[in-house]
């Protein structure tokens, strides 16, 4: 099946006062073939008490969220390094971990076992991986991470922080021991190899990842398109075939829950792709489901699961005159089964 869901009306709310439920009727069967690609279902999110967005800092610039335990979150900034915390129940946040001059924050990973958010990015010209105490905001690891261009997003597996880099073919892996602290200071390499699309020297190449349900990898690439399963030992990547949509053709963050795949603007500048995998002798596929859209979603760039919902985070790249004064918020929608 491959069909376009589109919610709602605009509502952009520029201040928690301004808040408002947005309603809109469920409609159409599923379709099949070409017109299922071009079908628009309008969903509804009435029946729910929660923030339909959470604001945030003007001027915040947010890149990666997490989140866990239950609704608490956690967004990054460009603009200073900052991490945000706070309730996406209640549409709250505080300031975890204070800004610093040159620093910048783009993928982040709570671990439930350790209680460590780990964030990727660079103070200035040099890559750094942290971990961060979510209680207390105090940075318990800092790994500089050497040869590094451009940190991205990250995932936490059982024994090893993932970190892509979208300007050199390779991933960044700090390994962990059994509760999830880290294990050595040096962080160690793995080359992309195998089909995966060399970087060209201009655009953004790896970005999203997560891990799949057998142990290997799953990478977007920003410039190429497509989804791609990495072996984690060797770096070997595959493509994996995506059937039915309009094809994958960017990609910024992922998120991966029983089988469904969200790919933030992997099929259009506000939208999140969603898409079915499936597992057969080792090998990876995915079937485009639909395409989660709204008005209230402005250049999203990662999203997270919690309360039953996807919270994805806007970065507003390019969209704004001046980023460093501008209003930015997480706007949530339906998850999909």
């Amino acid at each position: 099946m491959a069909v376009s869901t589109t919610l709602g009306r605009r509502a952009f709310l520029r201040s928690a006062s301004a808040a408002a439920t947005l309603t809109a009727a469920a409609a159409a069967a599923p379709l099949t073939g070409a017109r299922a690609a071009q079908a628009t279902i309008q969903a509804t999110t009435q029946g729910s008490d929660l923030p339909r967005t959470v604001q945030l800092p003007k001027g915040l610039r947010p890149e990666g969220i997490t989140s866990g335990p239950g609704d608490r979150y956690y967004v990054g900034s460009l603009a200073d390094g900052r991490i945000l915390t706070g309730d996406l129940s209640k549409g709250t946040s505080r300031v975890l971990l204070p800004g610093a001059t040159g620093r910048a924050i783009r993928g982040l990973w709570f671990d439930h076992r350790s209680g460590l958010v780990w964030a990727a990015g660079n103070v200035d010209t040099e890559a750094h991986v942290w971990a961060v105490r979510a209680w207390s905001g105090r940075v318990a690891h800092d790994a500089v991470v050497p040869d590094a261009v451009f940190l991205n997003d990250l995932v936490v597996t059982e024994r090893a922080v993932w970190v892509t880099d979208s300007r050199k073919d390779r991933l960044t892996r700090i390994a962990l021991d059994e509760d999830g602290h880290p294990r050595g200071s040096d962080p160690e390499f793995v080359d992309l190899g195998g089909d995966w699309p060399a970087f060209d020297g201009t655009n953004i190449n790896a970005n999203g990842i997560r891990q799949l349900p057998e142990g290997s990898l799953v990478l977007n690439n920003s410039s190429a398109g497509g989804l791609w399963q990495v072996r984690p030992v060797t770096g070997e990547a595959t493509e994996i075939p995506v059937s039915g949509g309009p094809g994958i053709v960017s990609g910024d963050g992922l998120e991966l829950h029983d089988g469904v795949l969200y790919n933030v603007r992997g099929s259009g500048p506000d939208q999140v792709a969603v898409l079915r995998l499936s597992h057969d002798d080792g090998n990876w596929r995915a079937e485009w489901v639909t395409a989660l859209t709204h008005d209230e979603l402005d250049v999203p760039t990662t999203a997270t699961l919690a309360a039953g919902w996807l919270w994805t985070v806007n970065a507003r790249f390019n969209t704004v005159p001046d980023p460093l004064t501008a209003e930015y918020w997480i706007t949530r929608l339906p998850a999909r089964d």
